[in-house]
């Protein structure tokens, strides 16, 4: 089993996206945002989400690196913002 929380703790990304999207995980609203960011349900568990937004996060960070004209910052912030969230949610043994 994947340990998420660990996952999230060891991305190494500027400072500064770390920083919005913690900033803005107060105003996750998962009905909202994770039907958008990708193609989930509202009814998607977190365990099944968190895969799903740690690739989006990981090609977006492929995006950036890359220095694709395609990259949006705002995108990435959002898609970080819903992983924290996102893991935030799991149980705690799949959090640990």
């Amino acid at each position: 089993m994947t340990d998420f929380r660990t996952l999230l703790a060891d991305l190494r990304r500027p400072r500064l996206l770390i920083r919005a999207a913690r900033f803005g995980v107060t105003d996750y609203k998962r009905e909202r945002d994770l039907r958008r960011l990708i193609n989930a349900s509202n009814r998607a568990t977190p365990e099944s989400a968190v895969p799903q937004l740690i690739n989006a996060e990981e090609q977006m960070e492929q995006t950036r690196r890359a220095g694709d004209a395609g990259y949006s910052v705002s995108r990435h912030i959002e898609v970080l913002i819903a992983l924290i969230a996102e893991v935030r949610l799991l149980p705690r043994s799949l959090q640990a």
